[in-house]
């Protein structure tokens, strides 16, 4: 593993598993196996480590998506659910308990604090809800939404519920399957009972 990707890599772990704050930089050089002045070679700030890490998380998430298998514009709305969960399982079996969403935690953690953070999260949030939005036009378009359901609005609601639920089963000490329960009754109520 190249040192570079072994810093974030670290810095993902610890990040969920700590928190943003409480990490320091001589936290993730000690994790990494690297030293300061390799850390300072790659990234110029923990927050610029930071951004990296959000970014690793994205693409994750966004590979997930992608390799759904979907037969319509139902099921894709569904595999949203599906990927979420996957990734809240891999993390539940690799901490021992639901740790929360990579964006939630920056987010709630640092929205007051760091704004240029909190705006590569906000993007991040901003670019899943259009993905979502264009699956739920996608679906009203081939009449999957009931009556009445306004695509954008459902999107956002989506992304409402994956952090809503993610945060209460982090608190709660719920299975990942919780939050797969939860999201699939939410997407579905939306839908056409014969889509």
């Amino acid at each position: 593993m190249q040192t570079r990707d072994r810093i974030v890599r670290s810095a993902a772990r610890l990040f969920l598993t700590r928190s943003y704050q409480s990490v320091g930089v001589g936290d993730l050089c000690t994790v990494a196996d690297v030293r300061k002045g390799s850390f300072y070679h790659f990234f110029p700030s923990k927050a610029a480590l930071a951004k990296a890490v959000v970014d690793l998380h994205a693409d994750e998430l966004a590979r997930r998506l992608a390799a759904s298998t979907v037969d319509g514009p139902a099921d894709r709305l569904l595999a949203v659910a599906d990927a979420v969960t996957m990734i809240q399982t891999d993390f539940e079996k690799q901490f021992g308990r639901i740790v929360g969403c990579p964006f939630g935690n920056l987010a709630a953690e640092l929205s007051t604090t760091d704004d240029e953070l909190r705006a590569h999260v906000a993007a991040v949030f901003a670019r899943w809800e259009a993905e979502l939005a264009r699956a739920c036009r996608d679906a009203a378009a081939h009449g999957a939404l009931c009556d009445g359901v306004e695509p954008d609005r459902l999107a956002h609601l989506i992304l409402a519920q994956i952090q809503g639920l993610i945060l209460l089963a982090k608190v709660s000490g719920a299975p990942a399957a919780e939050i797969a329960a939860g999201l699939r009754s939410m997407i579905t109520t939306h839908l056409r009972e014969d889509a």
